[in-house]
């Protein structure tokens, strides 16, 4: 049978890029696959163990495995910038930038160097094209069939040339039928957990994670609605907006949630679940980006997620502004608001 294609999958030694390489070879693909090693500062290698795992698949598969090291642009593209948004008191999202500038940016700069048509990934997400009325062809990044377990908040950052040069095959399953997917071909790794966590760090708790990388200082806790301090913080970076923490108020018994950080007294600003500061309909956006590479007409009304399994909500898009139906509770400076209209993802921007 004549190859579809030469096609590198990125396999993380889990159970949805493993079954994606099936898939393609048995589509009819000409597959290799490919481990990628983008952070290693823990002790012992922390990525042997998935690597091993993607070994067994690949050997269980037949194909080739290349083990690929990114630490360096890793670091420059993605680390980097978290370490310095988390400094200014935001909260990024590094798996959106990972996306962008490492898995779909220098990912797809070496498998175009390697020779491969393609990259295909595990994400669940589709790619469908269409064609506009002047007959150019558009990539349209589709929410995936599982609505749990969607990536498209993940990868609204991704361009046209990007789009086109993807596979996102679990698109159209769920993971229940991954899972099953997975046993019918018998693959190594059809029963391993998921991992969450930090694009390719893990499962390890922000604050740890970040204590030995930036810069922080303690400062006061405020009250919003009074002024009184009634504790202190151990760095902003620390907190997000709409976190519980379990300050509490002298004799309070309502718990108290982050409503505010103040980066030039350094405070921490903590008040109750209806303070208006936590409540808005209305939030900027910086360095929109529309996926289609072309810029909508406003007002457009659309659907937003502030972040990932949100409900989509309604809104207008103005511009760099967005205007909700309903008020959202902590829109948080530094995170993705992300467009939709119907099932298309449009773009999205970082909040202000």
């Amino acid at each position: 049978m004549k190859s579809r294609g030469k096609i590198l999958v990125a396999m993380s030694g889990g159970v949805d890029s493993s079954v994606v390489a099936a898939l393609l070879v048995k589509q009819g693909y000409d597959v290799t696959g490919a481990f990628m090693i983008n952070y290693n500062e823990t002790d012992g290698d922390c990525w042997r163990g998935d690597y091993q795992d993607a070994v067994r698949v690949a050997a269980k598969l037949n194909i080739p495995l290349l083990r690929l090291d990114f630490t360096k642009e890793y670091k420059e593209k993605v680390l980097d910038y978290m370490y310095a948004e988390y400094e200014k008191g935001r909260t990024p999202n590094p798996d959106v930038l990972c996306n962008k500038f490492v898995k779909f940016g220098v990912w797809l700069d070496k498998i175009k160097e390697l020779g491969f048509d393609k990259i295909a990934t595990g994400h669940y997400a589709t790619i469908k094209q269409k064609f506009s009325k002047s007959k150019v062809k558009i990539y349209n990044l589709i929410r995936a069939k599982d609505e749990n377990k969607d990536q498209t908040y993940f990868l609204h950052q991704l361009n046209q040339e990007q789009l086109s040069q993807i596979l996102f095959p679990l698109g159209k399953y769920t993971k229940s039928e991954v899972r099953k997917l997975a046993k019918k071909f018998a693959l190594p790794t059809s029963t391993k957990e998921e991992s969450m966590g930090i694009c390719f760090i893990g499962e390890v708790p922000i604050k740890e994670f970040l204590e030995n990388k930036i810069k922080t200082k303690s400062g006061d806790i405020i009250l919003s609605t009074t002024g009184e301090k009634i504790g202190e913080h151990d760095g902003l970076a620390f907190y997000t907006l709409g976190q519980r923490h379990g300050f509490s108020q002298t004799g309070g018994t309502k718990p108290l949630f982050v409503v505010g950080k103040d980066q030039t007294t350094n405070q921490l600003l903590v008040g109750y679940e209806d303070d208006s500061r936590l409540w808005t309909k209305e939030i900027e956006v910086e360095d929109f980006h529309w996926i289609a590479g072309i810029k909508p007409k406003f007002p457009l009304p659309v659907k937003v997620r502030l972040r990932h399994r949100q409900e989509l909500q309604n809104c207008i898009v103005e511009n760099n502004k967005i205007i909700f139906k309903k008020s959202q509770r902590a829109a948080t400076p530094g995170q993705f608001a992300v467009i939709y209209k119907n099932r298309v993802c449009l773009g999205g921007g970082v909040i202000k």
